[in-house]
């Protein structure tokens, strides 16, 4: 392996497709939680409803949605768009508004301009509050940035979202399990600045191999559950996300040359 930045053939082109199996399985994961809060929600069993939001946003935006919005899992286009529509939905946020940024952030990171990566550059704080405004940001940034047909997907995905708050709030005279839904999820995306922005990126690093940081070792594999491959995901962003292990072991000896330091 030479001193340059190895190519995916080199790395092998295996880490670009999965399984049937391991599709079928990014796609589910999301949905079955979605079902999950519902049935225990409407059983009683609040934990594991609970339970059941928090696991439904780890596998929306960084897992599921995440390959997506790079159209990593090799589906119809279509299909690709419609899935991230939806499940981006069910998540009270905008699947086409979510591509906008994150496409833009990794063509510009650090640049001020990079509307999703400017939590990087806060302060612990900020950064937890920039998760408020954060959807909100993200929606009209991309509404500025786009026209046309994509644009149009965009007002109604928003539209959407008013419309399942609106009937959120109406079904409170009957029960509350689609309200505490409703903000169970709102709550859940308030992270997100900090986990995919502040902890991940170093902005005054002096190239891409210092903007990103490096993780290694079980204490963030286990709490990530093998997420935490940031900076071989901006190196490597048409890998999907169930491959990222195998990219991080194929990059490590190239790592260790350039004398990267993960974090352990």
């Amino acid at each position: 392996m030479t001193d340059s930045k190895p190519t995916i053939n080199e790395l092998g082109r295996d880490l670009l497709t999965l399984s049937r199996f391991k599709v079928i399985q990014t796609i589910a994961q999301p949905l079955v939680f979605f079902v999950l809060y519902f049935v225990f929600a409407f059983h009683g069993y609040w934990v594991l409803a609970v339970l059941s939001t928090i696991a439904m946003s780890f596998t929306t935006y960084g897992s599921t949605s995440h390959d997506l919005v790079h159209m990593n899992l090799k589906i119809n286009p279509k299909l690709n768009d419609f899935l991230l529509s939806f499940i981006e939905l069910i998540s009270l946020r905008s699947g086409h508004a979510y591509r906008q940024s994150h496409l833009n952030h990794h063509k510009i990171f650090p640049h001020e301009e990079d509307i999703e990566g400017q939590a990087s550059g806060m302060s612990f704080f900020r950064s937890l509050l920039e998760g408020v405004i954060f959807q909100f940001k993200i929606y009209f940034w991309a509404l500025s940035k786009t026209s046309g047909r994509i644009r149009n997907i965009i007002l109604l995905e928003g539209l959407l979202i008013l419309i399942i708050i609106s009937a959120g709030i109406w079904s409170m005279k009957y029960n509350y399990v689609f309200i505490v839904y409703i903000g169970l999820i709102i709550a859940g995306s308030w992270i997100i600045p900090f986990i995919t922005s502040y902890l991940v990126h170093n902005p005054k690093g002096k190239d891409e191999l210092h903007q990103t940081k490096l993780f290694r070792g079980k204490f963030y594999s286990i709490i990530a559950l093998d997420h935490l491959y940031h900076l071989e995901h901006h190196m490597y962003p048409m890998v999907p996300h169930k491959n990222w292990v195998k990219l991080a072991q194929r990059l490590d000896p190239y790592f260790e040359k350039k004398n990267i330091k993960p974090l352990k």
